[in-house]
């Protein structure tokens, strides 16, 4: 990899007068109305980067409203990447470069590019009626907006326009081309090769030879004209990283949820079954998981969220493993349906990739704030394990996770994603499956002793799949009697199932990891993180300790049952600061359960955690203590 990205810096100094730097590491963002094709800009750009060796984070911003007028603000859709050749967590705090095709994705942008940053625009879309919708009364590319910004005003539509010419597309489908005009100008930018998007083009276009040399044509274009302009005078370069040796693949979150219950379904040596009905952000698990059906593993697309749900405990009762997918609106109707599988205690995972919300919420925005929902949110004592991925590569190691101890308890697991989390990608370095640990199964098979509610050494009950002679037995929402699971409405057998059902969550601490850290062993303030949030407080802490400030970062992965030892690491530290996509949720079972004041920074904006946001707080409490 390493030589062929010294043979495109070659290539680069003998073809172009323009100076090559090398950086460490980049942030990029593409923004443009949702018909722009940002989205799929910015994801071949880390395709290709990926490929390239770089480590790689990427954040895709995608409008709330679904068709949102052109030309607004409320339209303009992002994808940020950050890239580096060295190992990151999060996608960048300041893009470097902002491409923005329109007035409103200029606007919408601009607080957030670093002062003295690239701003590069698509100058045909900054007439009267596109400026007046982003409200902006003058030209910004004439007046002192953009002043302290390197600002490139390049004629993008026009450009694309003749580079068609001939081509045989109408006008619309023209102008459509523009996001690969201005994706081959970024490649020229930063060294990339347009190869594997040629390809790309070539397979996704197969049927229509005429959008083909379309989007063939703009992208060699854009890269052009960074060859031949004389605006741009400097080209950068960020060299591999140096990861660990292994077969890479770039993955988003839902990617790897979805591979994560394939695995876990081979692994159980048992069909897998997912029931879900699509909602923003995690259908995307759905339609992945409907290519794996190879695998022995059925998806099932419901007519809403119940369905979703009951489907996949009709099909965990059957002897499958079972699945639903969702985000927090969903899991609100799901909540009766998981009281019935914690009764029937059969093993099921429950993804949440939270959003914004109360209710529909920001759709399309990131959010952790769906904690007490899935701790808490069921009516009576209805305790269900609680687990959380805290990186894209993470939901996959996380969903084999889930199904382990789902299996292994007989209980609903709810696994926590988040949108930043779904949508987000990096590299992976794909395991050996010979090193993923099976998940026994076991399933009852003699009359003789089976009882339907009998118990093993970890409370569980045995699974006995329908049809199995001699097994038959009755299941529901209705309490049940302990060993016989007849309906049963006794109040001291109630009050024992009640405490029973507690006690097999609790024990689930004994049979996961301790919870571990990062930083100095004698740290003042301990950063308390959980999910998403990971990345924004592993890069704050890496910075603060090259400062060598007295600090050290917990990420809690295990949140119903917390770590055995959780309570005993967070008493050694004098303070506790948790950053959370919320009001304080976490910080408030940290007090409820081990008695702490732990010190919150919320933001509920939609948008993660940036690490300089964690470390401006981080220095205020040390300056204080």
């Amino acid at each position: 990899m390493a030589n062929q990205v010294d043979s495109v810096e070659e290539e680069a100094r003998q073809q172009s007068s323009s100076t090559l730097v090398e950086l460490t590491d980049v942030t990029v963002r593409f923004a443009g109305d949702s018909g722009d094709g940002m989205q799929l800009t910015g994801s071949q750009f880390t395709n290709t980067t990926a490929l390239l060796g770089n480590d790689l984070s990427t954040l895709p911003d995608y409008p709330a409203e679904i068709r949102a007028p052109a030309g607004t603000l409320y339209g303009v859709s992002g994808f940020q990447l950050h890239f580096s050749s060295r190992d990151i967590h999060t996608p960048g705090d300041k893009p470097d470069t902002l491409v923005a095709m329109n007035p409103a994705a200029l606007k919408v942008n601009l607080e957030e590019v670093r002062n003295g940053g690239m701003i590069i625009v698509n100058e045909d879309a900054f007439d009267d009626k596109n400026m007046k919708l982003a409200g902006y009364k003058e030209n910004p590319l004439d007046d002192d907006t953009l002043r302290g910004f390197k600002v490139f005003k390049v004629p993008i539509t026009k450009l694309t326009v003749n580079a068609l010419d001939g081509v045989g597309l109408s006008m619309k489908e023209v102008t459509r081309c523009k996001n690969f005009f201005a994706l081959g100008l970024c490649y020229w930018l930063y060294n990339r090769p347009m190869e594997p998007t040629l390809e790309w083009i070539n397979t996704k276009f197969a049927k229509n030879p005429l959008l083909v040399e379309g989007n063939t044509r703009a992208l060699k274009a854009g890269y052009n004209f960074g060859e031949i302009t004389e605006r741009f005078t400097t080209r950068y370069a960020v060299r591999p990283a140096n990861l660990p040796a292994g077969t890479y693949r770039n993955v988003t979150g839902n990617e790897a949820v979805a591979l994560g219950m394939v695995t876990a379904s081979l692994k159980a040596n048992v069909p897998g079954f997912l029931g879900s009905y699509p909602i923003t952000p995690a259908s995307d698990i759905l339609h992945e998981l409907s290519a794996y059906k190879n695998y022995n593993f059925r998806t099932f697309q419901a007519e809403d969220e119940i369905a979703g749900i009951c489907t996949a405990i009709g099909a965990a009762y059957g002897g499958s493993l079972a699945f639903t997918t969702t985000s927090g609106p969903g899991m609100a109707l799901k909540m009766e349906a998981i009281g019935l599988a914690l009764m029937v205690e059969i093993p099921l995972v429950i993804v949440n990739v939270q959003r914004g919300g109360p209710s529909t919420g920001l759709p399309t925005k990131t959010e952790q704030a769906d904690l007490f929902q899935s701790i808490l949110g069921r009516n009576g004592e209805a305790p269900v394990a609680v687990i959380a991925a805290q990186s894209p590569v993470d939901c996959f190691y996380m969903s084999i996770e889930a199904a382990r101890i789902a299996v292994k308890y007989m209980t609903p697991v709810i696994l926590l994603t988040d949108g930043y989390l779904a949508n987000g990608s990096e590299p992976w370095n794909i395991p050996n499956p010979d090193d993923i640990e099976p998940i026994e199964v076991q399933f009852a098979d003699d009359p003789e002793t089976f009882q339907p509610y009998s118990r093993n050494e970890h409370l569980a009950r045995p699974w006995a799949i329908p049809g199995t002679p001699g097994l038959e037995h009755r299941v529901g929402g209705l309490e049940k009697e302990h060993i016989t699971g007849n309906v049963n409405y006794v109040p001291a057998n109630h009050e024992y199932m009640v405490n029973l059902r507690a006690e097999k969550i609790q024990n689930i601490a004994s049979g996961i990891p301790e919870q571990d850290y990062y930083g100095k062993d004698d740290a003042d303030l301990a950063i308390v993180g959980w999910g998403g949030t990971f990345g924004a407080i592993r890069s704050a802490t890496e910075q603060l300790l090259d400062e060598d400030a007295s600090v050290a970062h917990i990420h809690v992965k295990y949140l119903n049952p917390f770590p055995e030892n959780l309570g005993t690491l967070l008493k050694k530290y004098k303070k506790i600061l948790v950053p959370e996509l919320n009001l304080g949720q976490l910080a408030w079972f940290l007090r409820a359960n081990y008695l702490l004041d732990p010190i919150t920074l919320s933001k509920v904006q939609g948008l993660p955690f940036t690490p300089s946001e964690i470390k401006e707080k981080v220095h205020s409490i040390l300056e204080s203590m």
